[in-house]
């Protein structure tokens, strides 16, 4: 079973790495490839085409889906239900929408976003509104999220935000015995009228019902930093514990008060299976809760009918579950992440003939687990977590025994008894409380966690037998090669730029900048991208994962251009998250905490046998866009100029004093290929060869502007665009500059445009 399984996985892996699904003509002869070999009884390779021809069906009628080009930015009347718990963030709000009325076909599943809406919105709510939609779409980097990636396995066909006018109209409510999520909405609702402003409110409804969104960036960076993020949501191990849990009790009332024609032991399996189930749907069925409750009612089941089961057996039918309901799930790291952990246990734990006390068991379960998901963490975060096994040692029992129960038993009495409900509130509350002062203590220290450039994949063929050795029991032989079978994971770090060369990176961050440059042994950062919320920006999201996706551990510069915010808003999160250097900028009050130097038309540096040359501002100027740092950037192989978003007045004067000094291979286009920049004197002057434009896909001010492109092509200039192309990197080899668009390099069947 075990091994059928694993080639199942195989064949759903191998359609991920299509840049195009096949036809349905290779899709007919893969069926019959499948037939063929059950008739032989080759039944690993069947079970390989199996899962070939089950991904590329399940994702052909997936992608069907998906709101037709012809549809993008027009706007349309449409009625559904809010499917799932609304996510709140300062002036918007998201949701997911399925649709039940439309004048034209839509995909049945959108993702919404309403800013400043002016009504309570909940789940199960039906709504009339009327929407500007586009197709999936998001920012595509090196190490950063792949935001159409995560739209895809979640079955969302289209996003949009919701117009005001006319104004929306609430036509009515599902009712709770119909919908998962209104159950968990009505929930959702109690927990916040009995806690109000408690600072444990986010982290209970993350244990309770699934629902993360209340926690704080600074709390996820601490669970993150300290390896316990699994356990702040209802994960695989919550469910069997509230499961086990219900077992025991029920089992000890049936034996000792009870006398029935069945079993007490049938009667208890009966009650956790359906806890289990039930505790399973407030998390809305996760992929580790799936896994939970397949491995849950296959070991109920032989309870009842008195059956024997392996574990790895138990297991090998959750993974076959899990990913016939929805193979997308190997696009998850909670998958990967959720099965491995449970698989090491098993292996930890089975056929050990010394027992060891509890806390010996935990501390060594904690300890194995770190190692053996560290390969994954590196290969999916670029980090790991050094302190993990004495974090989880405490947090592990802490959130196990006592905040997730005395919260779900509090949220059982909200409907009986609210005040006796505030009680069992208030010990998870402070079990919570304690357990984050222990945490933050824990992700303070400068050894918390360890950042490593991505690891190739092929790694993974020496980390797998690796993991497997280190964690066998004593007396199998040569257990100590496996921590030289994990070398590879740490001796690949990314090439640097040769001497004398320059790789640069235009990050996609949507209608904003961020640009990262290289040279051999330094590194600038020039602007920030956008900040979204309090907790979101484009530093965090973007930059930072990039600085670690290229192993970079400080930056020599941090150059914002001007307080915008599409530049700038990204600024804080990065000089908070690891040292730099020397801060420049114009936009010196915003940034006056971290003691920038002001930049002024002039400055030299040399990095590397690479010239840096400050060209601009000029002077002072009244708008903040003339007012950007201006940067050229000359090799022996190509000059690139980064001019930010000067517009007209700025370029004819910079053009005036600099004249043929301002030519350049590679220019950033000025102010997005605004119509107001890139003029006919400035373009002459630079004389490009190649324009990179920083864009957002469909953005308000459509960028790059029409009358821009067509000055480009009339001037012979050839252009890319990251709205279209994702993340864009210029390098440096053999006397000559290549440009790569990650869109085209890196292209899946789901992001293939």
């Amino acid at each position: 079973m075990v091994i059928f399984a694993v080639f199942f996985v195989v064949g759903i892996l191998c359609v991920q790495q299509f840049s195009e699904l096949p036809s349905l003509f290779w899709l007919g002869i893969i069926a019959c490839s499948a037939l063929v070999f059950a008739g032989l009884r080759y039944w690993r390779v069947f079970f390989f085409i199996s899962g070939l021809l089950w991904a590329v069906t399940f994702a052909t009628q997936r992608l069907s889906e998906r709101l037709p080009s012809n549809l993008e930015s027009v706007e349309m009347p449409v009625t559904g239900v809010i499917d799932n718990l609304p996510d709140f963030h300062q002036k918007v709000v998201h949701f997911d929408f399925k649709i039940t009325e439309a004048v034209a076909k839509l995909p049945s599943k959108i993702r919404l976003s309403w800013y400043y809406p002016d009504q309570a919105i909940k789940a199960g709510q039906i709504w009339k509104f009327t929407l500007k939609l586009k197709r999936p779409h998001g920012s595509l980097n090196p190490g950063g999220f792949d935001y159409e990636r995560y739209l895809f396995s979640q079955a969302i066909g289209a996003t949009g935000y919701i117009k005001t006018s006319p104004r929306p109209q609430l036509l009515g409510q599902v009712s709770a015995w119909l919908s998962i999520a209104v159950w968990r909405q009505t929930i959702a609702d109690a927990i916040n009228a009995q806690l109000g402003a408690n600072p444990s409110l986010g982290l209970i409804k993350a244990l309770t019902i699934g629902d993360g969104s209340g926690i704080s960036s600074a709390e996820w960076d601490i669970f993150r930093k300290t390896g316990t993020t699994h356990l702040v949501v209802i994960s695989g191990s919550h469910v069997g514990l509230i499961a086990g849990l219900a077992y025991l009790l029920v089992l000890k009332f049936c034996t000792r008060f009870v006398v029935l024609s069945s079993s007490p032991q049938s009667i208890a399996a009966c009650a956790a299976m359906l806890i289990g189930c039930l505790y399973a749907g407030l998390a809305g069925f996760s992929v580790p809760t799936q896994r939970a409750v397949v491995m849950l009612i296959v070991w109920m089941l032989a309870i009842i009918f008195q059956r024997n089961t392996q574990a790895f057996n138990t297991l090998a039918v959750a993974l076959f579950a899990v990913l016939i309901y929805e193979p997308t799930s190997v696009l998850s790291v909670g998958f990967w992440l959720s099965f491995l952990a449970v698989s090491l246990i098993v292996y930890i734990l089975a056929n050990r003939l010394v027992k060891s006390v509890y806390w010996l068991e935990m501390l060594k379960i904690n300890a194995a687990t770190s190692i053996g998901l560290a390969p994954l963490l590196l290969i999916f975060f670029q980090q790991i977590s050094l302190i993990s096994p004495v974090a989880n040692f405490i947090a592990v029992p802490v959130i196990s025994f006592i905040s997730v129960p005395f919260a779900l038993i509090g949220v059982l009495l909200l409907a009986i008894n609210p005040v006796i409900a505030q009680a069992f509130f208030l010990v998870a509350d402070y079990s919570l409380r304690f357990l984050n002062i222990f945490l933050a203590y824990l992700a303070d220290f400068s050894y918390a966690t360890y950042n490593a450039a991505q690891p190739p994949l092929w790694s993974l063929l020496f980390s797998i037998p690796a993991v497997l050795l280190l964690l066998a029991p004593r007396g199998v032989p040569y257990r100590y090669m496996g921590g030289f079978l994990l070398i590879p994971l740490f001796l690949n770090p990314p090439p640097r730029p040769l001497q004398g060369t320059v790789k640069i990176t235009v990050l996609d961050v949507g209608q904003a900048l961020a640009i990262v440059v290289q040279t051999h042994g330094h590194s600038l950062i020039f602007d920030t991208g956008t900040k979204y919320s309090a907790d979101s920006d484009s530093g965090k999201s973007v930059v930072i994962p990039f600085l670690h996706h290229e192993n970079i551990t400080a930056v020599d510069k941090l150059m914002v251009s001007h307080a915008d915010n599409d530049h700038i808003g990204g600024a804080v999160s990065i000089l908070n998250a690891l040292p730099v250097l020397e801060v420049s900028t114009s936009a010196m009050s915003e940034l006056q905490a971290y003691h920038p130097h002001k930049c002024t038309a002039g400055q030299a540096w040399n990095w590397d046998n690479v010239q840096f040359s400050v060209l601009g501002p000029q002077r002072e100027y009244n708008s903040d866009n003339n007012n950007a740092c201006v940067l050229k950037i000359t090799t022996a192989t190509a000059t690139y100029l980064l001019p930010s978003d000067i517009e007209a007045i700025a370029e004819a004067e910079i053009t005036q004093r600099y004249g043929s000094e301002l030519k350049a291979d590679i220019l950033i286009s000025p102010h997005h290929g605004s119509k107001t920049s890139s003029t006919t004197a400035f373009l002459l002057a630079v004389q490009p060869k190649i324009v990179l434009i920083s864009s957002g896909y469909l953005n308000k001010f459509k960028h790059p502007h029409p009358l821009v492109l067509n000055r480009y092509a009339q001037y012979d200039i050839k252009w890319f665009d990251t709205a279209e192309q994702g993340a864009l990197t210029s390098t440096e080899y053999n006397g000559k500059f290549h440009i790569v668009a990650m869109r085209n390099t890196e292209s899946s069947y789901w992001n293939n445009k």
